[in-house]
């Protein structure tokens, strides 16, 4: 299924995709810390080495995992008056 455009989508499943996109980003936000954690912890223990870049890559994924512009999002929702 092809992913479709904010401004095809209708009221509520806007609605949903922004309540979906503050709890991901919640669950983000978590990991990311536990994320930046691990690799704090890391260079305390170990010292610096090649496998502190692991735990930060994937801090990096998390943070750009975004399927639409939270900018975008709130425009179009603010258009609408639905928030």
């Amino acid at each position: 299924m092809k992913q479709k455009e904010l401004t095809e989508l209708t009221d509520e499943e806007l609605l949903q995709v922004a309540k979906k996109m503050k709890s991901t980003a919640i669950i983000n936000a978590l990991l990311i810390g536990i994320l930046i954690g691990i690799v704090i912890f890391s260079i305390a223990k170990n010292g610096l080495g090649f496998f502190i870049l692991i735990p930060l890559f994937f801090a990096y994924r998390l943070a750009n995992n975004s399927k639409y512009d939270n900018k975008e999002l709130e425009n179009i929702l603010k258009e609408r008056n639905l928030k």
